[in-house]
């Protein structure tokens, strides 16, 4: 893949040059997400299932022109989607999000010519308080996985430095995508959540694997069993890419939740490239050259 004679000579002379790429994107993402957190009062935008409201779902391939136009006036926050029909495209129905009332929210889009019924529409409306006890439940459960994430890893090396970099590329693989949609304004679900914590398996695959190469395996040189690592760890990587973006730009009809998930692990895979490659090889080099290992 790579012509190793003029590759080792060139990582030696730069890798921890390669070092400062992701440091800057890294403090550059946590000033941002502080910043958002001190406007916002949170570290992300959070759609309907997470902060509480109104989900009314009407079926059938309407005209919702006016409603898209008006409903904004009434309601600041009032998000629409559209589902279709995966084989046909063809819509088969509007979801309308909002924070307020169910009530009044249907009121108001009846006033605006559209008749909500039983058969044509249905309506979900959840307790802030409830959405905010289910937040909190989902955040405690991606601390919980990372803080058992971060004890195997220590159990798995036992080395300081080897498992600080394997916890700060996973780290890394979560914040940057986080910065990432809300940088586009795209709301987080519940979903999106349950992706985030598919992250950090993702993420620690490649790793460990380079990390458990680098340090344990004896055959070849230290640039030999990085070079080793990098091509089955990309090989690891394409492939999930492969599997996760045809569904989300060539798959139509999907549910958003559906779509999101995709979204945030194909952002995931792509910024582990950098920080198990750049990032975590370049730690694990310089460890490896302090402690002599070959």
């Amino acid at each position: 893949m790579f012509n190793k004679a003029k590759l080792g000579p060139w990582y030696d002379r730069n890798y921890k040059k390669l070092l400062l790429i992701p440091l800057i994107i890294g403090i550059a993402s946590l000033i941002f997400l502080v910043s958002f957190y001190a406007k916002t009062g949170d570290i992300m935008y959070k759609d309907v299932s997470l902060k509480g409201g109104t989900v009314i779902t009407i079926n059938g391939d309407i005209d919702t022109a006016t409603i898209e136009s008006e409903l904004p006036k009434y309601f600041s926050d009032v998000g629409f989607r559209k589902l279709t029909d995966v084989t046909s495209g063809k819509r088969i129905a509007t979801i309308i999000e909002t924070s307020a009332e169910s009530s009044v929210v249907s009121s108001k889009i009846i006033e605006l010519g559209i008749e909500l019924t039983d058969e044509n529409s249905s309506t979900e409306f959840t307790g802030p308080s409830l959405s905010a006890n289910f937040y909190k439940q989902l955040m405690w459960a991606l601390l919980i996985s990372f803080i058992l994430m971060s004890i195997v890893i220590f159990i798995l090396f036992k080395s300081f430095v080897p498992s600080i970099a394997v916890i700060s590329a996973a780290v890394f693989d979560i914040m940057i995508p986080l910065v990432i949609l809300n940088i586009f304004g795209i709301s987080v679900s519940s979903a999106g959540i349950a992706a985030f914590l598919m992250l950090l398996g993702y993420s620690v695959d490649t790793d460990i694997l380079l990390t458990s190469r680098a340090l344990k395996k004896k055959e070849g040189t230290l640039n030999q069993r990085i070079l080793g690592a990098f091509n089955a760890g990309i090989l690891m990587t394409g492939t999930s890419l492969a599997a996760v973006l045809p569904v989300f730009f060539l798959v139509t009809g999907l549910p958003d939740s559906f779509r999101q998930i995709f979204l945030i692990l194909a952002l995931g895979l792509v910024t582990d490239i950098f920080s198990t490659w750049l990032t975590n090889a370049s730690i694990i080099k310089w460890y490896c050259e302090k402690k002599n290992i070959k």
